[in-house]
């Protein structure tokens, strides 16, 4: 089981020592965990994801480009027209910014990374939730996300009814998110042993390990990631 880290902005170097799977940047101007500036030098371990909400298509690949960003998590109303478009314009876009710089007999080799950005698309459920419009999307992104329905599109604090997972019809991997705290390490265990959390790929956290909006509690992560390794199958 992977875990991210999601609304990382003042002690990112901190929580990377703690060696989670992936780090989770928010580009959302209104977020109270908004990211600018320069990004720290990380372990090439951590995947680096930023995180976007209807932004255009330009904006996301410049951002992928200043940050080197190994993936996107697109968290607003965005199409599976949309997520193809942004593969396809990362695809160009690195091709001929690369072609640029090297020789002709070095162009062939370049070819080979061109597909590394990973799209991960984000679903929010309330109290339900209808899995037919995750079909759209089956072929253009590579994770799903699911969180809590809320007022923001991310970091609301509380959790949705998981059980809904029980229906998931896809073989997609998916992330697990919204509200997962120290107070979830019993139903998080119990949820991760049922036949419902097949597909999970990873844990997402955020506000629940905040001393302040992009602030994380470094002691309370270190508990929770004991307790995570400690109940795994």
């Amino acid at each position: 089981m992977r875990l991210k880290i999601c609304g990382m902005n003042h002690n990112p170097i901190e929580v990377a020592k703690l060696q989670p799977d992936y780090l989770g940047f928010i580009f959302w101007e209104p977020s109270s965990r908004y990211f600018s500036g320069e990004m720290p030098e990380l372990p090439s371990s951590i995947q680096k994801v930023g995180v976007f909400v209807d932004a255009p298509l330009d904006e996301v690949i410049q951002k992928v480009e200043q940050y080197q960003l190994n993936a996107v998590q697109l968290h607003g109303k965005e199409s599976a027209d949309y997520c193809q478009k942004l593969k396809k314009s990362f695809l160009s876009f690195r091709a001929q910014s690369r072609n640029q710089k090297e020789s002709q007999e070095n162009k062939v080799s370049t070819a080979l990374d061109l597909t590394k950005l990973e799209i991960i698309k984000v679903f929010s459920i309330k109290d339900d939730f209808d899995f037919d419009l995750l079909k759209d999307y089956e072929e253009v992104c590579d994770y799903f996300l699911f969180d809590t329905k809320g007022k923001l599109p991310g970091g609301n604090g509380y959790a949705f009814d998981w059980s809904v997972l029980q229906n998931y019809p896809s073989n997609k991997p998916y992330f697990l998110s919204g509200g997962i705290g120290l107070d979830s390490k019993e139903k998080l265990q119990e949820f991760l042993n049922s036949p419902a959390s097949k597909n999970c790929f990873a844990i997402d956290v955020n506000s629940k390990f905040e001393r302040a909006p992009g602030l994380k509690n470094i002691e309370d992560l270190k508990i929770f990631i004991e307790s995570l390794e400690s109940g795994r199958n």
